[in-house]
């Protein structure tokens, strides 16, 4: 049985036509765009986990892709860094990266935007501020999960014996303020885009 969905993601209603030229173009430029936000880079001295924009990223591809658009960008974006663009954060890319302490995190991005594509097709939470910002707490939560769990199994071979606190103070904590900002920015802009453009509809129906 497959679940119906009832709302059409933001690029799909803004270039209606479905094409594979279309949706290629899509998954194309959504990895390109948040291997930009990859290289938006803090690092942390107290941690190998460095601050980014690439989450944001997600969420954003995610909810303007729809679910199989943006599980489909964020695979590509991993294979190319695995292919050796340079697409991760500070420009690395490689298998090696990708098993590395961030492994986890970044594996988590095709799910976690097909998650947020789920949410937006099947509920149309980007139509509504605190239903997006629910949504995001879903994927931002995926991500932790997944992330940090690779986390605390690449400190204890490669560090030695870590507790859950450590993980956790090394791989969620110092990210909660950076991601609740993230969350109201998406939160904000997806609902305003779409208000902006049921203006334009309406202008034009005039």
């Amino acid at each position: 049985m497959t679940t119906a969905f009832v709302y059409t993601p933001l690029a799909q209603t803004l270039a209606p036509r479905p094409s594979r030229v279309r949706d290629v173009l899509l998954v194309v430029g959504g990895s390109l765009f948040v291997a930009v936000l990859a290289q938006v880079r803090i690092p942390l001295p107290f941690t190998p986990v460095p601050i980014t924009g690439q989450t944001f990223g997600v969420a954003l591809v995610g909810a303007g892709f729809g679910a199989r658009l943006g599980f489909l960008t964020l695979l590509l974006y991993l294979l190319e860094g695995l292919v050796g663009l340079p697409v991760f954060a500070g420009g690395n890319s490689g298998l090696s990266y990708l098993a590395g302490p961030t492994g986890g995190y970044l594996l988590a991005f095709p799910l976690a935007a097909g998650l947020m594509g789920w949410l937006v097709q099947r509920l149309g939470v980007d139509r509504h501020a605190a239903k997006m910002g629910a949504a995001m707490v879903a994927c931002s939560a995926l991500i932790y999960l997944l992330g940090a769990t690779w986390l605390g199994v690449w400190l204890n071979q490669n560090v030695g014996p870590t507790s859950l606190m450590q993980v956790l103070q090394k791989g969620v904590f110092p990210f909660l303020i950076g991601d609740a900002i993230k969350m109201a920015l998406a939160a904000l802009l997806l609902p305003v885009t779409w208000r902006w453009l049921g203006r334009q509809q309406s202008r034009e129906q005039e």
